[in-house]
């Protein structure tokens, strides 16, 4: 039996699943630009769209983003209307984010995404749920 070679690039788990991230987020560009946002603006989105009215932190752990790089991306999705952030008044260190009337309508228009995407890549929905629950099982013993 060949012994594997280990720093062989067709040996690396990382690089497939790098290029899958990045030529997939790509797909999503012209669909978001059409909601002027980028795809961590949208991820941010989608995670209040879920649970309006969340502390920063929170929204973070969802993300897997710390707070130097989720501020930034808040203050601009603030910056276009889309949310506003408020300081709790029970304890001002605690700053929690809404949704605005217009990040509330870009929910109608971002619903069309998912669809596109998965039309655009053409796989069965079999095979979506097999590679995100593969992802999502690695994920979870990461974070263990």
């Amino acid at each position: 039996m060949e012994k594997q070679e280990p720093l062989k690039l067709e040996n690396q788990l990382c690089f497939p699943l790098y290029v899958i991230a990045k030529e997939i987020t790509g797909m999503y560009r012209p669909f978001l630009e059409e909601l002027d946002m980028t795809y961590p603006q949208y991820l941010v989105m989608m995670v209040l769209w879920e649970n309006d009215g969340l502390p920063v932190n929170h929204i973070g752990e969802k993300l897997y983003l710390d707070s130097g790089t989720l501020t930034p991306l808040l203050k601009r999705l603030e910056n276009k209307g889309f949310i506003r952030r408020e300081r709790k008044k029970e304890d001002e260190r605690v700053v929690e984010v809404y949704i605005t009337d217009s990040g509330k309508a870009l929910k109608q228009k971002a619903c069309e995404i998912p669809g596109k995407i998965h039309k655009k890549v053409d796989a069965s929905p079999e095979d979506w749920m097999a590679l995100k629950e593969s992802v999502q099982k690695i994920l979870s013993k990461l974070e263990k």
